[in-house]
């Protein structure tokens, strides 16, 4: 008897502790859905009406695979809930924050920083992001779609911050995998402009007026669409996806809400002062090599951090990104290098917002003011493309212009607006090499997934082996820089 209310004390214990922590997680989440836990949770410890292994006296085919199952379900559970609310792992899959990051790290990256968004799409597969491995089939349900909304974090986001987020042109897509992950926008327009040139419609862009520039667009953006949508052996469908259910990608930020950028000569301006550039920022150079790339001393380029990929794009465009400090040590082996020179050249008309002429380029980009929640801004003609995808996408509100060339917002005349959240500008590190905001524009803070703490493991995918382990980047913190 004695041993029973012992056992029973503890039991209480046990309770009370579990639903205390649990009660403070949903006071930090603000979500009180979850009280419906805590019957269980009490059953569990108290009344044990529930026979929550009840396998454990089945026969022992029946115990040993019921084990199993019970042990992956728990583990699944786990990761899925620490995944969702405290951290998850991502490595980085390409080149756009080389040489700050490098191509084979794998991040820890905290949501606790910024605090975790409440699922949005609550029923999704663990461990998956929006497709199932080998099945390819989409690996959540969409109903139900809860409206966004953020637990209170440890920070907010600061200046040249590295951040992890959810590709925001990704809320289109189509499924065939070989054109992603491809802008859907940019293919869009690019057809659609082109269909228009076929037939016969290339006015001078440079010198149409803003409602006809508009009017040009809206007839490219249809048409490139209807191409897709008509061509599914090439493309697949056209599938949308939820915003915490998009690619994850991770750039620096180099702006925040309320603050006006501007790029003049690769230099980025915030409110007309320079933002300081990382150590590691790297610009495309001209390079003529005076013998075979692929002769060049290993230990050089490890030195330089000079990838494969770098040698590659070298030897297709003459050309091959390089951070200032390695530029400068090319530029002294004679030995190697003919010469080298800063890689100038300006396209115009693949840059954020597609469906406008601004003539702005990689280098010289701007101004361009970044929205922030509660403030307004003045709309005309000529601006509305830069704020129209917040607007209507972002923030859900029926946009259109009619033939007057006046704003609708909603059905109602508008001559500015004022949104309902903050938004940041992301670029990468390799400032040649990177698809950024300055190609798909801002990234509203629903976007946001948390922030990168440390390297726990990185490997060069272009060394085999314990020589392709960077020994001196494991668990090593990500720098940030103010």
């Amino acid at each position: 008897m004695k041993k029973k209310q012992e056992n029973m004390k503890l039991q209480w214990t046990k309770f009370i502790v579990v639903l205390v922590l649990y009660l403070l997680f949903l006071l930090w989440l603000q979500s009180w859905l979850g009280l419906i836990v805590i019957p269980f949770i009490y059953d569990a410890y108290i009344s044990k009406k529930i026979n929550w292994q009840w396998w454990k006296d089945a026969e022992s085919p029946v115990r040993f695979i019921m084990s199993w199952v019970d042990a992956l379900v728990f583990a699944l559970v786990a990761v899925y809930f620490i995944n969702l609310f405290f951290f998850q792992n991502y490595v980085i899959p390409s080149s756009s924050l080389e040489k700050s990051l490098l191509t084979g790290d794998y991040l820890f990256v905290s949501k606790a920083s910024y605090g975790p968004r409440i699922p949005q799409t609550p029923l999704t597969a663990p461990l998956t992001q929006h497709t199932m491995p080998v099945l390819g089939c989409k690996s959540y349900i969409e109903w139900p779609q809860w409206d966004y909304r953020r637990a209170p974090g440890l920070g907010k986001i600061e200046l040249n911050d590295i951040v992890v987020f959810n590709y925001p042109a990704g809320d289109t897509v189509v499924s065939e995998p070989r054109w992603q992950p491809n802008d859907f926008y940019q293919m869009v327009y690019g057809y659609g402009q082109q269909i228009l040139q076929e037939q016969g419609i290339k006015p001078n862009l440079d010198s149409l007026p803003d409602m006809q520039l508009r009017k040009y667009y809206e007839l490219a953006y249809t048409a490139g669409h209807r191409y897709i949508e008509s061509n599914p052996n090439e493309y697949g469908e056209i599938m949308s996806r939820p915003a915490d259910r998009r690619e994850n990608y991770v750039k620096r930020c180099v702006g925040l809400p309320g603050q006006t950028l501007q790029i003049k000569n690769r230099i980025i301006y915030l409110d007309g002062k320079p933002n300081k550039e990382p150590e590691c920022v790297q610009y495309t150079y001209h390079v003529k090599a005076n013998m075979p790339i692929m002769q060049w001393p290993d230990d050089l380029m490890k030195e330089l951090m000079i990838s494969q990929e770098d040698l590659i794009s070298l030897n297709q465009f003459g050309y091959m990104p390089l951070t200032k400090h390695a530029a400068e040590v090319l530029k002294g082996r004679k030995d190697l290098v003919n010469s080298i020179k800063l890689n100038t050249e300006q396209v115009v008309g693949d840059l954020y917002p597609l469906n406008a002429r601004y003539g702005w380029t990689r280098d010289n980009y701007g101004p361009i003011w970044i929205p922030k929640k509660g403030e307004s801004v003045k709309l005309t003609l000529k601006n509305l493309p830069i704020y129209e995808r917040p607007i209507k996408v972002y923030e859900g509100n029926d946009l259109q212009v009619n033939d007057k060339g006046q704003i609708l917002i909603n059905g109602k005349v508008a001559t500015s607006y004022t949104f309902k959240m903050d938004y940041y500008w992301m670029q990468g590190d390799n400032r040649h090499n990177s698809a950024d905001s300055r190609y798909w524009g801002f990234v509203p803070e629903d976007h946001i997934v948390g922030k990168p703490i440390f390297i726990w493991w990185s490997s060069d995918p272009d060394r085999k082996g314990f020589g392709g382990i960077r020994w001196n980047r494991l668990f090593t913190f990500v720098k940030n820089y103010n």
